[in-house]
């Protein structure tokens, strides 16, 4: 039997949590331990991140699809693999995962909860970035959809390590990611003042990938 909307949004949200966990928990960790080494920081934080992704996905695609991101919800409900009155409430549930993984990670790391990011994080060169590493997780996702289902949680885990290195970004390329990194003040922080720009940019994103992918992958 299909899980119930009930427990679709229930996974989206536990499972945007764990990824903000993953996310926000490893910089924080990575930045204690590199001494001030900044790439040994955001290669902890990119392995973490991948090792969350690869798990979240593998367990909780099942029930909801493993969006954990509106931009992933936009794009299957643009290709008609997605109710469309179901996209606000995944959207809803993903932001506010994100944001009690993030207020989550504070608790652990005994660090103020309510806070907000001083971490400039802004200019063509990055807002650029995120339209291409927002493409290219849709190039993954729909791809591996596509040639191969049961190794898109790999797929996943592995583009979104190697993108914290070959984009200028760090590769958010997710809107409830994005937003819920604004509200912690630590190594993957970003301001809050930036955030509008990172968003229309993974937006436009989607819509190139839309235009692109159905073309090349067409719909399942």
């Amino acid at each position: 039997m299909a899980p119930s909307k009930t427990t679709r949004l229930m996974a989206e949200f536990l499972g945007t949590a764990m990824l903000l966990i993953g996310v926000v928990g490893s910089g924080i960790m990575g930045a204690a331990l590199s001494d001030g080494n900044t790439a040994v920081a955001l290669l902890a934080n990119a392995i973490a991140t991948g090792c969350m992704l690869y798990v979240i996905i593998t367990t909780l695609g099942p029930i909801s699809g493993a969006h954990f991101n509106p931009a992933v919800t936009v794009a299957f409900a643009l290709r008609g693999e997605h109710v469309r009155r179901d996209i606000a409430p995944y959207i809803v549930a993903q932001i506010a995962g994100g944001i009690i993984g993030v207020w989550a990670t504070h608790v652990m790391f005994d660090l103020a909860v309510f806070q907000t990011s001083t971490t400039p994080r802004t200019g063509t060169a990055q807002w650029f970035s995120e339209i291409l590493a927002t493409f290219g997780l849709l190039f993954v996702i729909f791809g591996g959809l596509r040639q191969r289902p049961d190794a898109v949680p790999t797929l996943v885990a592995i583009y979104i390590t190697g993108a914290y290195w070959f984009t200028s970004s760090t590769s958010f390329a997710n809107p409830a990611v994005t937003i819920a990194r604004g509200l912690s003040d630590t190594f993957a922080g970003i301001d809050p003042r930036h955030i509008a720009m990172f968003i229309v940019m993974q937006l436009i994103g989607v819509g190139i990938g839309h235009i692109v992918l159905m073309r090349l992958f067409g719909r399942d």
